[in-house]
């Protein structure tokens, strides 16, 4: 434990965090406080449908939910069937025996509830400040094994006042062997690209996991942030040896609460299909985990309708995601460069360039408490269209602090602060209105259940 300790004040004194979080000294203690009362806590085990499922704790899949750790990506590559809950088996023909039903016992069902306060430095005109959600979501999955090679993640979530399909991943996985290499393979069908991603630096599953819906956030994302329940997909992906990981898919729409077929009513409609590419190489060593990824995605759609003008997208990125487990918890850092390349038909730029960087650092200790800190810094080319005020650019940085509270494995309370140093292209009277960055400062708190 002493070596740990040892350690991570070295990565400390070299992490370039330091001098930043030097100026928010009342933050920090707070944090320590928080640690110090909350230490004595002793923390139970909880079973939602995977755990129901394999008999294990959340703890066997996650550091903090819902980051993956090794056996949790595992897990997931393998079609989520890992089983050993009572079944409903059959061999069929017993002349020639062989399993033709693997059927669980219970439907593998689970419920998550999200209810959060949220506060923004400076009230939006025309909207009441201090808002409350309960829910901000609610969500129920049917999550876990359907045959021995096929699993599934499929969630309905309830929030701003609709209910309807969310993140769906339906895997059929299996494995053989290359002399004395390995290699895990499978098919995926999902409605959210980087959905069926295994590593928390991808767009579907990174840091901060939970946000402000009530607080305003910038105008700009990459396309393949905002994908998700517009399309459909099906790919094919492999892992040989654990080191090496490739995954190919392609898109289509599938707009939910759009007209489908589409016509000349929706919007942002796909002409073609939309591929997708996953590469990374991984590597385990004692008590440390290094992944390095690269993602991309191509896409062209219609501004309007089924025909006419195009918006043509390509969106690449590198990744990176390493941990290491001590006797008094885990460190895992994440982070991730994505950048756009857009070209309009109806525009006077025609073409646009935008970047997106995102770090985060984690600390999670065992006794359940843990401790977050995030950048992030968007860039890009002037749009004077979407972006006619200042510079004309979706510029926006800043950094995203959050503690949190696991009292059991299953329940997490946290508590976020957003700091904005920039806001769509400027410091101050971003809007041309008077507004600035730092009166988008938020406090964000959250209870998170999952049973």
């Amino acid at each position: 434990m002493e070596n740990d300790r040892d350690w991570l004040k070295g990565c400390l004194d070299l992490f370039p965090f330091t001098k930043i979080i030097q100026l928010k000294n009342c933050f920090i203690k707070l944090i320590i406080i928080l640690i110090i009362f909350l230490m004595p806590l002793n923390v139970a085990n909880a079973l939602p449908s995977f755990a129901r499922q394999t008999s294990m704790s959340c703890t066997a899949c996650h550091t903090s939910f819902p980051e993956l750790n090794s056996f949790g990506r595992q897990f997931k590559m393998n079609g989520y069937t890992l089983n050993t809950a009572s079944t409903i088996t059959d061999q069929g023909d017993t002349l020639k025996p062989r399993t033709r039903l693997n059927l669980l016992s219970n439907l593998p069902l689970s419920v998550m509830v999200q209810s959060s306060f949220t506060n923004i430095a400076k009230d939006v005109a025309g909207q009441q400040n201090n808002s409350g959600q309960f829910p901000q979501q609610l969500s129920l999955f049917f999550a876990g094994q359907i045959t021995p090679h096929i699993g599934s993640f499929i969630q309905m979530t309830y929030a701003d006042g609709s209910f309807g399909m969310d993140n769906a991943d339906i895997r059929y996985s299996n494995t053989t062997n290359f002399g004395s290499n390995s290699l895990l393979y499978g098919l995926t069908l999902n409605n959210n690209p980087t959905s069926q991603d295994l590593w928390n630096t991808s767009p579907a599953w990174r840091y901060p996991y939970a946000s402000a819906s009530t607080a305003p956030s910038p105008a700009k994302s990459t396309l393949i942030e905002s994908l998700g329940g517009q399309v459909i997909g099906v790919g094919a992906y492999g892992l040989f040896n654990n080191l090496l990981f490739a995954e190919f898919s392609t898109y289509r729409s599938a707009q939910i609460g759009a007209h489908n077929p589409p016509d000349t009513t929706n919007t942002n409609v796909v002409s073609g299909f939309i591929p997708y590419w996953r590469l990374a190489l991984q590597h385990e060593w004692g008590k440390n985990y290094l992944a390095l990824g690269t993602t991309g995605i191509a896409s062209t759609q219609f501004l309007t309708g089924i025909s006419g003008a195009l918006d043509k997208f390509l969106d690449i990125g590198v990744d990176l995601q390493y941990e290491r487990t001590m006797t008094f918890g885990s460190l895992s850092l994440h982070s991730s460069y994505m950048t756009e390349t857009e070209t309009r038909d109806m525009s006077v730029e025609g073409k646009y360039n935008f970047q997106s960087f995102k770090l985060d650092g984690n600390l999670f200790l065992k006794n359940g408490c843990g401790g977050t800190i995030g950048y992030f810094n968007n860039t890009g080319s002037p749009d004077v269209v979407n972006f006619p005020n200042g510079d004309n650019r979706p510029n926006s940085s800043g950094f995203i602090f959050q503690i949190e509270y696991l009292p059991w494995y299953n329940t997490k309370f946290a508590a976020q602060y957003v700091a904005y140093s920039k806001f769509d292209g400027n410091s101050k009277n971003y809007d041309g209105a008077g507004r600035n960055a730092a009166d988008n400062n938020t406090i964000y708190l959250l209870a998170w259940l999952s049973f």
